[in-house]
C-alpha cells in the first residue's frame, strides 16, 4: 500500500496490516519547527484500542529515512505498529535532510561543493523539537527514545543533554567511539583520507545518492542462509527499497533513480569508528538498554562494553546481544531476532524501577 503524504496540516491515515479482527492502526503526519527555516516531519502511529499509550520516538540511521526504517506498509515491516500493539504510541522522525523534513539547500548543489551535511549536533536539535511536540501532544513529561545504528548515536548524544525529557533510552547497533578495528568505517577504509590517516576522506562530499541496488547488499551478506526469503520476508525487502526511493522527491530525476542522504552521519561515524569520543554516556541519567545484533556489521563488541562502562549514572543499564541477528533485525522474520527485539524493548520499558 502506498501512503499519501501531506506537507501542510496533519493528515490521518487509518488501516490495518494485520487480520481483519486486529485493531486499526492510525497514522498522522505531524511537523515541528527545529532551527530557523527547518521543519521536522514526525509520523504518529497508534491504535484505537489504547486511548492512553506510552510514547516512544524512533530515530532512523545514516541513510534511510524514518518511514522506510520503521513503518513499512506490509505485515512484519513496521516496528512502530508492533509497539502500538503493546500499548505504545510510536512516533517516527525524519532528521533534516531525510524524508519529509527540510533538506539543506546545499543538497540541491553537486555534493563535491560542500563538506558533509547534517552533523550530530543538528540531529540532536531536530530530536529535541520532536520530543517537545510529543510531550505536548501526549501530556507526558518524559518519553522513551529508541535509535537504530547512527540513530542510536544521535539518541545517545541527545540523552546526554536532555535526560530530563526521557523515561528510557534504547540503542540498537550503535557505535560509541571504542578503539577497535572497523573495516567499513575505520582506519584503512575508504572513509579515511589516504594522505592524512585519521582524517575523513575529503572526497566524501556533502551527501550521497543511493540506488535501489545499494540497499540490500550488506543485509544479504549478513544473512547466514542461501535462501534470503527464509530469513527475511521478500515483501518487507521490496517495501524497504520502494519506500526508501519514495522518500526523496528528486529520486526519479537521476539515472538510475536514487535518493539523497546527508553525509554528516558518515563523518561522525568515521570519528567514532576511529576511537574519537563525540559524547559521554556518563551524562545520561535515564535507564538505558544497549541492544546489539550478534551478526551486526556496524557496531562492535567494544562499543557496547565501553557504553556499559560509561553509563555510571543511568539508574539501570542493560546490554543484550540478540543471538544470530543481523543489523536489520527489526525487519527480519520474528524467529530470526525480531520477536526477541520487541520483547526486550517492551520488558525494559515496563520493568519496575
Amino acid at each position: 500500500m502506498r501512503h499519501t503524504r501531506n506537507t501542510g496540516s496533519a493528515l490521518t491515515l487509518v488501516f490495518s496490516l494485520l487480520s481483519p479482527a486486529a485493531a486499526l492502526v492510525s497514522r498522522q503526519e505531524l511537523f515541528a519547527n527545529s532551527d530557523a527555516g527547518v521543519r521536522i516531519h514526525i509520523r504518529e502511529v497508534r491504535t484505537d484500542a489504547h486511548r492512553a499509550c506510552e510514547p516512544i520516538l524512533l530515530v532512523h540511521g545514516a541513510r534511510v529515512s524514518g518511514i522506510a526504517s520503521f513503518d513499512l506498509p506490509v505485515a512484519g515491516g513496521s516496528l512502530a505498529a508492533d509497539l502500538t500493539d503493546k500499548g505504545f504510541c510510536a512516533y517516527v522522525i525524519d532528521i533534516r535532510g531525510y524524508g519529509e523534513s527540510t533538506r539543506p539547500p546545499e543538497m540541491a548543489e553537486p555534493p563535491q561543493n560542500h563538506s558533509p551535511l547534517v552533523r550530530s549536533a543538528d540531529a540532536v536539535r531536530d530530536i529535541d523539537a520532536a520530543v517537545d511536540l510529543i510531550r505536548k501532544r501526549t501530556g507526558m513529561a518524559r518519553i522513551s527514545l529508541f535509535g537504530w545504528a547512527t540513530g542510536g548515536q544521535w539518541a545517545g548524544y541527545y540523552a546526554t543533554q536532555h535526560s530530563e525529557k526521557l523515561s528510557h533510552l534504547i540503542l540498537l547497533n550503535a557505535l560509541y567511539g571504542a578503539d577497535s578495528p572497523h573495516p567499513m568505517m575505520g582506519h584503512g577504509s575508504e572513509m579515511e583520507d589516504p594522505a592524512h590517516p585519521g582524517h575523513l576522506n575529503p572526497a566524501i562530499g556533502a551527501y550521497r545518492c543511493n540506488s535501489a541496488d545499494s540497499l540490500l547488499g550488506a543485509w544479504n551478506r549478513s544473512i547466514p542462509a542461501e535462501d534470503k526469503a527464509a530469513w527475511r520476508n521478500p515483501a518487507v525487502a521490496e517495501a524497504y527499497v520502494r519506500e526508501a526511493l519514495a522518500s526523496d522527491s528528486e529520486t526519479n530525476t537521476q539515472m538510475p533513480p536514487c535518493f539523497r542522504s546527508p553525509n554528516g552521519a558518515l563523518e561522525d561515524s568515521f570519528y567514532l569508528a576511529t576511537g574519537r569520543q563525540l559524547w559521554d554516556a556518563s551524562f545520561i541519567y535515564v535507564p538505558t538498554l544497549v541492544l546489539a545484533s550478534e551478526r551486526d556489521f556496524w557496531s562492535r563488541p567494544a562499543d557496547r562494553d565501553k557504553l556499559k562502562q560509561d553509563l555510571v549514572h543511568a539508574p539501570m543499564a542493560r546490554v543484550v546481544v540478540i543471538p544470530n541477528a543481523t543489523h536489520f533485525v527489526h525487519l527480519d522474520r520474528p524467529e530470526h531476532g525480531r520477536q526477541l527485539l520487541l520483547n526486550e524493548i517492551v520488558s525494559f520499558i515496563h520493568a519496575p524501577r
